[in-house]
């Protein structure tokens, strides 16, 4: 269904930019008719997620500080994607950089909006197989530890709330409900 929008925008102004984001204020007439601000973050990025599962039915994930929540986070391998690079592409780097794997299969199994009421970031999801190690290479902002485990016990992480990260979570209860026999 493709509707017409009922904002009306008056003017626009970038009130904040660096290159991973820059943070739009828009002065508009709400869709009741009255005056107001909007402002939406516009992301340089697009998210990539990446899970990758052995023939075993193990996994991998990072750990890692994580500045903007002041906290230690397990999560799946997630990287950047720059506008106009191609996801897929991304994902073979950032789990090669991320855990010294590379992968044969990799299937886009998600495509998410994070939080559509105030930015216009957008992931991918990639279940990745057929997995080989190589040589990780962390980028200079990554201190990580990887951590090897079955599938189900990751499962069971999301489940008791240990991994919060939104990309992690979605994605690893996707490929649940699509694969149930990894969780066995």
């Amino acid at each position: 269904m493709n509707q017409k929008s009922p904002w009306k925008i008056k003017s626009s102004q970038v009130v904040y930019a660096n290159p991973w984001i820059k943070v739009n204020e828009h002065q508009v007439i709400n869709p009741a008719g009255n005056d107001g601000i909007y402002t939406v973050v516009e992301f340089q990025n697009i998210a990539i997620a990446i899970l990758p599962i052995d023939q075993d039915g193990y996994t991998y994930l990072v750990g890692q500080y994580r500045f903007s929540l002041n906290s230690y986070e397990w999560e799946i391998p997630e990287g950047g994607c720059p506008l106009g690079t191609e996801p897929l592409a991304t994902a073979q780097r950032e789990l090669q950089e991320e855990c010294g794997l590379l992968a044969q299969h990799y299937e886009c199994i998600l495509h998410m909006q994070l939080s559509n009421s105030v930015s216009n970031e957008i992931s991918y999801s990639y279940i990745a197989t057929q997995l080989t190690h190589t040589n990780a290479e962390p980028e200079e902002t990554e201190q990580l530890q990887i951590k090897k485990l079955h599938f189900r016990d990751l499962y069971q992480m999301v489940m008791e709330g240990e991994i919060k990260d939104a990309l992690s979570v979605a994605t690893i209860l996707k490929t649940a409900m699509l694969y149930p026999a990894y969780l066995k």
